[in-house]
């Protein structure tokens, strides 16, 4: 039976409209950029979850909002990461790549057509209408 890990991604989005990306530095997908998120903890919840790996990973703090979607990704090993994406709203601390990210930013819709991108992000993004709007 194939395992299933529950984790959590961050959609955050900064007054500038633009979104939180992180650079992973650990498998999978190291080198692609990706929402800040990972794996819940025992005895964690996913609001919970969702905070502590926004601020390890980008050193920000956040509330969490909404879920905004649920997205299924093979892992290492025959796992499957099943991770729930949710809406969050940035509150303090200061952009700083930790953890597992090698880089940590917010970026508008044309920085992000030019990135490579963690598979499937893109489509989840536009399937749950939250990619920032493209310039006028």
């Amino acid at each position: 039976m194939t395992q299933r890990i529950p984790c959590v991604g961050a959609i955050v989005v900064d007054a500038g409209h633009r979104l939180l990306l992180i650079r992973r530095g650990r498998p999978p997908d190291v080198g692609c950029w990706s929402l800040p998120g990972g794996r819940i903890e025992p005895g964690e919840t996913p609001r919970q979850a969702v905070i502590r790996e926004v601020a390890e990973e980008t050193g920000l703090i956040v509330v969490p909002d909404r879920l905004v979607g649920r997205v299924e990704r093979d892992g290492p090993g025959g796992v499957v990461y099943v991770i729930d994406d949710i809406a969050c709203t940035p509150v303090g601390g200061h952009l700083l790549a930790g953890d597992d990210a090698s880089d940590a930013r917010f970026v508008d819709r044309v920085s992000l057509e030019a990135l490579t991108l963690s598979p499937g992000l893109i489509d989840a993004l536009t399937g749950w209408g939250v990619l920032p709007a493209p310039p006028s």
